[in-house]
């Protein structure tokens, strides 16, 4: 009965996300269509039509797959690094009020300022090749990851945190069985909002300089003024983008069944 209620659901799902690109292909077709748009736009067909022609046939050097994995790779290296990074220390700050009023007051500061503003200083610090885009990467997914971690760890119940003291529980029985099963969904919040953030900068930086990737796929159409090799770029983007959400709130919905989160 449950296995068939979850067959169902996840038929829904899936039937709702095809109607949602079936709907925004027709509008999109239609705006073409109907509109002076289309002088100047390609419509749907001719983009999905030139995206997977370019499964083989190469945007400069490489095909198109070739580039989504060098963005990948750009991407998920400073997106794991800062991962590690930010969990270990939200959890440091959370727990200990020293490191959190040492640290509390650098990140407050560095929060408000937009990954894309670190671009000159990055590129002074790590040259014009891949060291800077791990570093952008890494920033813009670690501030995020960050502050779910620590608001996380700190909304622990403080009844529950007692009534596990009076029955004995050492530090880290408390932190094991009350403040980390607490703090799992906001770890995946910022995990969450961490990836689209890097994603998003390791376009944008490649788009600055780059002989591949996805961001150099459409700075090189905008140099050629061929819409149409920007607008397959913006579909790679949204959809990889799409898969990595998908796929980080599915490892999600396994490993926190007890929350609704990502179901």
């Amino acid at each position: 009965m449950i296995n068939k209620w979850i067959h169902n659901k996840l038929l829904t799902k899936f039937l709702a996300t095809v109607l949602s690109f079936f709907i925004f292909g027709l509008l999109w077709a239609a705006v073409v269509h109907f509109t002076s748009v289309g002088k100047v736009m390609p419509g749907p067909i001719d983009t999905l039509a030139s995206f997977f022609a370019h499964f083989t046939e190469k945007y400069g050097q490489y095909v198109l797959p070739v580039h989504v994995l060098a963005s990948l790779r750009r991407v998920m290296i400073g997106y794991f690094a800062a991962a590690v990074a930010a969990i270990a220390l939200g959890i440091l700050m959370a727990t200990y009020k020293t490191v959190d009023a040492i640290v509390s007051p650098l990140f407050n500061l560095i929060r408000p300022i937009p990954p894309v503003a670190w671009i000159p200083l990055a590129i002074l610090w790590f040259g014009i090749n891949d060291g800077s885009k791990y570093f952008l990467s890494f920033l813009a997914s670690f501030l995020s990851i960050l502050q779910n971690v620590y608001a996380g760890a700190k909304s622990a119940d403080p009844t529950l945190i007692g009534a596990a003291r009076m029955l004995g529980a050492n530090d880290r029985h408390i932190f094991l069985t009350v403040v980390l099963p607490n703090a799992v969904p906001y770890v995946f919040s910022g995990l969450q909002l961490g990836l689209n953030a890097a994603w998003a900068m390791a376009i944008g930086s490649e788009m600055i300089r780059s002989t591949n990737g996805v961001g150099w796929i459409i700075i090189r159409g905008m140099d050629n003024n061929d819409l149409l090799q920007e607008l397959v770029g913006i579909l790679a983007i949204g959809f990889v983008g799409f898969v990595l959400a998908s796929s980080l709130r599915g490892v999600e919905a396994k490993l926190c069944r007890w929350t609704a989160r990502g179901n």
